[in-house]
């Protein structure tokens, strides 16, 4: 799919008259909007298209364990813009690779937290029910598990998975059922998988 660098996305500069409004970004107007975004975000404002996604953000949060600097942070990121989740919280390092998110991280919340157990309290403040998802000894799967509808859903690293502390705290763990030779799939697969469930069973 194109992404903000391919000059053949969107569109040439605006003939004039220019439409009138805040949301309209000059420079959009006057160069051409050659970004990644809907047609009817075309030569808005990065902020101006913040606040209309605010407006229908879904209720749902999601988090992935950066101990490693996984590298599938940045599609999660992706994935959470697509599925237009509330906010999505790094929980460990700060620093992330951003490349896999093609530049979505500029229309979607995100919030650090440097431990698991100030990402618990955090959730909690915030009355959300922490659903871990992994393919672990006794999770429910996903296909047929309720999913609550404030709750936050939080992803491990690749290869270790989700870490014992958030095992040990998560009020809920799912399962994506696979058919196939390997063992798991990466975070930014399965959250794909999670957030459209998510949106299923609350939003369709």
């Amino acid at each position: 799919m194109a992404d903000d660098l391919n000059e053949e996305v969107g569109v040439g500069p605006h003939p004039r008259p220019w439409p009138e409004g805040d949301r309209y970004d000059p420079d959009l107007l006057r160069d051409g909007d050659r970004r990644n975004v809907l047609d009817k975000y075309r030569y808005w404002s990065r902020e101006a298209i913040v606040v209309d996604l605010d407006r229908r953000r879904h209720p749902f949060h999601v988090a992935i364990e950066n101990w490693q600097h996984d590298l599938n942070i940045g599609t999660v990121v992706r994935n959470a813009n697509a599925f237009l989740a509330s906010s999505v919280h790094i929980v460990g390092e700060r620093k992330w690779n951003r490349r896999g998110a093609m530049v979505t991280d500029r229309y979607q919340h995100l919030e650090h937290h440097t431990s698991v157990e100030d990402f618990v309290a955090a959730m909690a403040a915030k009355k959300l029910t922490v659903v871990g998802i992994d393919n672990l000894p006794g999770a429910q799967p996903i296909e047929t598990t309720p999913l609550p509808r404030d709750c936050v859903l939080v992803f491990g690293q690749e290869g270790p998975g989700l870490s014992d502390p958030v095992r040990e705290m998560a009020e809920l763990v799912l399962s994506i059922t696979q058919f196939g030779s390997t063992r798991s799939i990466n975070a930014g697969v399965a959250s794909g998988i999670a957030m459209h469930s998510w949106i299923r069973q609350h939003a369709i």
